[in-house]
């Protein structure tokens, strides 16, 4: 099979190189496509070759992308420097950042010097500067900033990590960690007052959001850490209380999701309120649901099962609209085809001769004394009857013609409505299929969020039985001689 799509590129790419040969410019998007088939099905690089964009050809957004999923595929085949070369041939955006991201993610995994990490961060962040898409460029620098942030803490750089993290917005779905890790800078600096209000602003955000749990635990610690031991035991009794509540709403939305289903309960009701989100004023970083959402979405398979519930959902409804069209247009052909038969019927024979009597007694006032209001009323009614007259006579004729035709609309409509509701049934059975997917997944997430939490709880219980046992063995202390 990889023979055989390795030849069917090479005769695609091949005739690519022919049309620009003879002076015909082939589609960036047909040409992205291609590469991103290549990469796909492990083409070789023989015909990954053949269908890579060409430098200084042109710039769209899918060349970039294809650029972008070359490096990528150098990169892990472990040709770090393959893959830096392509990244630098890119236009600076969106793409030349991501791929600048994980080129950091290699160096900082293969080298214990995070220098070469932190240059390529900074890289991106540049690139990053240039998109044009003000959305995701706001998120990928909060990503940027928070790894870049991270990298330096871990190798002790505490200014440098501070200055990153800082500059990390509020507004980031990144922003709960980055207030975390930035606490936690502080406190290597000594600071501990700052470090405790970085940790308050983290719990100001939903524990769904990475960082949030373990802001909860470090505000106990940092008042340890201050002297203030009574402080500290109130910190982590409440966040003990966090993370009971939070079972609580974690237990409510895996019940929901066994009875509703994922899609409803995490992805149509996201922006509509309930007792059971009592937080949920508004669509914003705040709202419980939208954390839970958003860590959900995570996930690649979490993405793409989503993705394909939404399609098909959107697919069942085009279907269902055809499916009305239709209905309603078999039933007029219908009421055509009667309407037909009715002419044939006594009833239009008494309008053609109601139409003959008022002709006849039209014509009899015309041999009486009219006004010339009358005798104008008297023209404009017997132009009427003509027209009506006229028509009458026609529609046999016409209709004679039309109902061959209805009839032949007829059975294609109604073969397109048996069709209609067989691909209806069909993606009815398929969207079941990828809701029961995407509910194995919303559950399994569920579960280890609540695994999560039971850690954390575990974690606060024995801080605060170490801390009883410390104000213990202190008061021991004091009663001895």
């Amino acid at each position: 099979m990889s023979v055989l799509v390795n030849v069917c590129l090479l005769v695609l790419a091949l005739m690519c190189a022919t049309a620009q040969a003879s002076g015909n410019e082939v589609p960036d998007d047909l040409r992205a496509g291609l590469a991103r088939f290549a990469l796909a099905t492990g083409a070789t690089d023989k015909s990954l070759g053949w269908l890579a964009p060409e430098a200084g050809a042109g710039q769209g957004e899918s060349r970039q992308q294809a650029l972008f999923e070359q490096a990528e595929e150098k990169r892990q085949a472990g040709d770090v420097d393959g893959a830096g070369g392509v990244l630098a041939g890119m236009r600076e955006g969106y793409w030349a950042a991501v791929g600048y991201l994980n080129l950091a993610t290699t160096y900082a995994r293969e080298d214990l010097d995070p220098s070469r990490a932190l240059i390529a961060l900074r890289v991106a962040l540049a690139m990053a500067e240039k998109d044009p898409e003000s959305a995701r460029a706001r998120d990928l620098r909060g990503r940027l900033l928070l790894r870049a942030g991270y990298l330096a803490y871990r190798n002790g750089n505490i200014d440098k990590a501070i200055g990153f993290l800082e500059k990390v917005g509020l507004d980031n779905y990144r922003t709960p960690q980055a207030l975390y890790f930035h606490g936690l800078a502080l406190a290597g600096q000594g600071n501990h007052r700052a470090a405790m209000q970085s940790w308050h602003r983290a719990q100001k955000y939903p524990l769904a959001y990475p960082g949030v749990a373990d802001a909860w635990l470090a505000m106990g610690r940092g008042y340890d850490l201050a002297g203030y031991l009574g402080q500290s035991g109130e910190a982590y009794l409440a966040a003990s209380a966090a993370y009971e509540s939070e079972r609580v709403t974690l237990q409510a939305l895996a019940k929901r999701i066994r009875s509703e289903g994922a899609y409803k309960a995490l992805v149509e009701d996201v922006r509509h309120t309930d007792i059971e989100w009592f937080l949920a004023d508004n669509r914003t970083l705040t709202q419980p649901r939208m954390a839970y959402l958003l860590r959900f979405m995570e996930n690649p398979d979490a993405q793409q099962a989503v993705a394909r519930v939404a399609s098909l959902a959107a697919m069942s409804e085009r279907l269902s609209r055809q499916e009305h069209d239709l209905s309603v247009w078999i039933d007029s052909l219908e009421s055509r085809l009667n309407d037909r038969a009715t002419i044939d019927s006594p009833p239009g024979a008494r309008l053609l001769n109601t139409q003959a009597r008022l002709e006849a007694r039209l014509q009899g006032l015309a041999a009486q004394p009219l006004s010339p209001s009358q005798q104008q009323a008297r023209q404009q009614l017997a132009q009427t009857l003509a027209d009506s007259a006229s028509r009458l006579r026609a529609l046999p004729r016409e209709l004679d013609v039309r109902p061959v035709q209805w009839r032949e609309w007829l059975g294609r409509s109604q073969a397109l409505l048996r069709d209609t509701r067989r691909h209806l049934g069909t993606a009815a059975q398929l969207r079941q299929h990828a809701e029961n997917r995407l509910d194995t997944l919303a559950l399994t997430f569920v579960e280890a969020q609540d695994r999560q939490m039971a850690f954390g709880l575990d974690k606060t219980e024995q801080q605060i039985a170490h801390l009883y046992e410390y104000l213990a063995l202190e008061k021991i202390g004091e009663r001895q001689p």
